[in-house]
Formats: structure tokens, sequence, C-alpha cells
């Protein structure tokens, strides 16, 4: 029984020393915790603190020296801390609290003989009128700025040190104002507390939408990567099917082929049908979360079905011509040589162009539109203008991330895609293609100024 006395005591003893160095921790420190940062607002609010802190000082001053019978050089140090203490809570207000009841507990000690006089004057004690509104500034600013557990320790402590002047040491005539002083300090820091609280919710959902939209923003990046790979499969799978073919056929258009070419050629074609079923599999989980799209091929932004042909600049045509039934007057302008282009450049300007004519439809009404395209020898150029829309502009419900699958596209085969109003009040997307390697263009100079 001894041995479980002991313990009890001692981990009494641990718990007491443990909340003391918490509130050592706490409370015994001079770091500065300014207030949030404003323009003019601020110094808005520094004006009226300091203001306020001067007419503390000067009227704590006159009342300890009226009611109190203290001399000027015993009331004015007092007073100067209370007020200065509300002024110091702006940048340090822990430090501030402190100055602010050492200085209640000196003027309380200082005036503890007036008020034990028999014919004393009955005033006010152990808080002074001033001194509970200077407190009353700093409790405001440490609550606003410090954590809630500081802010409760800060209460109790002032509250502890109340009931001991005025409960434990006491006096005999005086107005009480211990009760009051505790009352108005706990509102002031609650109060305190909730707004610090309601600016720090603030600020997180301030964050959390700016994480919100970068999450979405990257969503919509990587589902436009997406449907692009989509769109890709079919230009590589064609590619490899000919490859297969091709080392298929080669054998019989040699007369009488070696059986080294007969293995290499095999190996070509059992190559290329591997990463046809790699393709396959690859496009299957890129589908996965659309399995059953409709096919609208021209409608941008959609997916594309399994088995639609993906379109090429042969069909621009006729993507013109609906968008000039939807009610757009559309002119189009080839300049340059009409060459074979890479499935991937011709998939690439026809989803530009009818992207960039959607938007046309969707954000400039009753503009007028031309389309551009200039061949050149290693690249080709595409551009998009439409005049000022005539008409207000209605609220569309699309996503926005038209231009952000452009510039994919663009960037994907080593382009450049330029988007942005013109002077006029139109809108322009310029884009420029290359049809040659990286590596190869390094090589070749070309002036796009020059003739295709």
């Amino acid at each position: 029984m001894r041995e479980t006395g002991g313990q009890a005591q001692q981990l009494v003893v641990d718990r007491v020393l443990r909340w003391l160095r918490v509130l050592r921790t706490d409370l015994c420190t001079l770091r500065a915790d300014p207030l949030p940062p404003s323009v003019w607002l601020r110094w808005l609010a520094h004006g009226v603190v300091c203001l306020a802190a001067l007419v503390i000082a000067l009227t704590g001053t006159a009342e300890l020296m009226d009611g109190g019978a203290l001399g000027f050089g015993l009331a004015f140090p007092i007073a100067a801390a209370q007020g200065g203490a509300a002024a110091l809570a702006l940048r340090r207000p822990l430090p501030a609290w402190w100055l602010s009841i050492g200085a209640t507990v000196a003027g309380a000690v200082a005036l503890h003989g007036q008020v034990t006089r028999v014919d004393g004057s009955g005033f006010t004690w152990p808080w002074t009128a001033s001194g509970i509104i200077a407190h009353l500034f700093v409790l405001l600013l440490v609550g606003l700025r410090v954590p809630t557990r500081v802010s409760a320790e800060v209460l109790a402590i002032t509250a502890l040190v109340t009931y001991v002047l005025q409960g434990v040491w006491g006096a005999s005539h005086y107005q009480s104002t211990g009760v009051v002083a505790v009352a108005l300090s706990a509102v002031v820091v609650v109060l305190g507390t909730a707004l610090r609280g309601r600016r720090e919710a603030r600020a997180e959902l301030g964050r959390q939408t700016t994480i919100t939209e970068e999450e979405r923003n990257r969503r919509a990046l990587l589902e436009e990567r997406s449907r692009i790979a989509r769109e890709l499969h079919d230009v590589v799978a064609h590619h490899m099917s000919v490859i297969s073919i091709q080392a298929q056929v080669a054998p019989h258009l040699v007369e009488s082929p070696s059986e080294e070419l007969r293995e290499n050629l095999a190996g070509i074609r059992q190559n290329a049908l591997e990463a046809l079923t790699e393709l396959r599999r690859v496009l299957g989980v890129l589908r996965a979360e659309d399995p059953d799209a409709p096919d609208l091929v021209d409608r941008p932004g959609t997916g594309t079905a399994p088995h639609t042909p993906q379109p090429t600049l042969d069909r621009l045509d006729a993507l013109v011509e609906n968008t000039r039934a939807a009610g757009l007057s559309v002119q189009v302008d080839v300049q340059g040589t009409r060459r074979p282009l890479p499935s991937g450049v011709e998939l690439s300007a026809y989803r530009i162009v009818q992207e960039a004519l959607s938007n046309v439809l969707r954000h400039a009404p009753g503009a007028t539109a031309s389309v551009r395209l200039v061949h050149y020898l290693h690249g080709l150029d595409v551009r998009i203008v439409n005049s000022r829309p005539t008409r207000t502009v209605a609220p569309s419900p699309g996503a926005g991330h038209g231009l952000l699958g452009m510039r994919e596209r663009a960037a994907m085969l080593g382009g450049t895609l330029r988007a942005g109003p013109r002077p006029d009040g139109g809108y322009e997307v310029a884009a420029y293609l290359p049809t040659a390697p990286p590596g190869d263009l390094d090589q070749v100079s070309e002036s796009k100024d020059g003739t295709a």
C-alpha cells in the first residue's frame, strides 16, 4: 500500500511538473506575433490601438493621482506601463500581457494602503478602470494571435492573480472590480479566439481551394493526354500493321531468299505483332474509365469510338461545312504544296482547327472566322482567327480546357502554339507543327517566309 501511495504521489508530481513546463514554454517567451499583413487597414488598427494606449496612460495617471491619492512619480509609471502594454501587444502579445499583469499588481500594492484606511474613499481595487480597459485590449490581441490553449492559460492566470489580490490578500474599504475584470476578460478572450479561429478557417479554405484547383487542372491535363493517346493509338497501330504485312510479304519478293533473311523478317513480323498486342492492352487501360464512349468525332473534347478511323486534313472541308451549317462564316486558305504528312501531324492539325472553331461558336457569337494552313518543307503552320463578337457572350458550360488540349498536341510533336486576343477584339490561335523528328530539324534551317 505504501508503494502504491508513493507511486500516486510521484505521478501527481510528474503531472504538475509537466504542466509547469508547458506553461513556461507557452508564456515565458519574447516571440513576435504581428498582426496579419494588410494595407491601410493594418495601419488604421495600429493607430487606434496606439491612441487608446495614450489615452489609457493619461487617464490612468489622473485616476491614480485623484482617486487613489498617489504621487505623480508612482502613478505615471503604473499607468504608462498599462498603456504601453496595449501598444506592445500589437507586436509581442505575451510580453505585453506580462507587463499588464505586473502593472496591475504594482498598482494594487500601491493602492492597498489607501483602501485599508477607515476613512478611505472606496477606490476601485484591485483593478482600476483604466487598468481593466488596457488589459482587455491586451487579451483581445492575445486571443487573436496565439493558440487557444495559450489564451486559456492567460485567462486562468489573470483570474488567479485577481483571486489572490482580492480574495486572499484583500482590503477593507474599496469597490470590488475583480469579478467584473475576470468576466470581461473571459468574454474578450472568447471573442479573440473565435475571430482567430474564423480567420484560420478562411485561410485554410483558401489553401484547400487552391489545392483543389491545382488538382482539377492536373486531372484535366491527364485526361487530355489520355484522350490524345487514345486517338494516336490508331496511327501507331496502322504503322505497325504495315510493318508486319511488309515483313510477311518480303520473302516472296526475293528469289531464293536465304534462311537468315527469312529468320530476320520473321522476327520483325513477330515483334510488330507483339507491339500491336501491347498497344491494344494500353488502349484498353486508357478506355477503361469510359468503355462505352459514343462516337462523336466531329465534336471536340469527346471520346472516340474504338473502331472509328482518326480524322485527317482530308476531312477539313467536311468540318468547315458542318461549322458553316451551325451559323459560323468560315474562310479557308491553304498555301504551299500539299505533301503527305505524318499521321500524328494530320490528326493534331485537324483537332486544333476543330477545337478552335468550336471555341469561336461558343465564345464569339456573330463573329467570322478564317482558317489558314501553310505547308512548309519541314512543318505545317495552322492559324485560326476570328473577328470581334457582335452579340453578348452567353455563359458556356464547358470545362475550359480546349487550349490545354491544343497545347498538349503541339508540344507532343515538338511544335509551338500561341493563343490570345487580337487588338481588334478578336482572337487568334496559331500553331506550328514540325513534320520531321527533332534531330532532323536541328540540321535543317528553314525560313517560314520562303517558298514551300
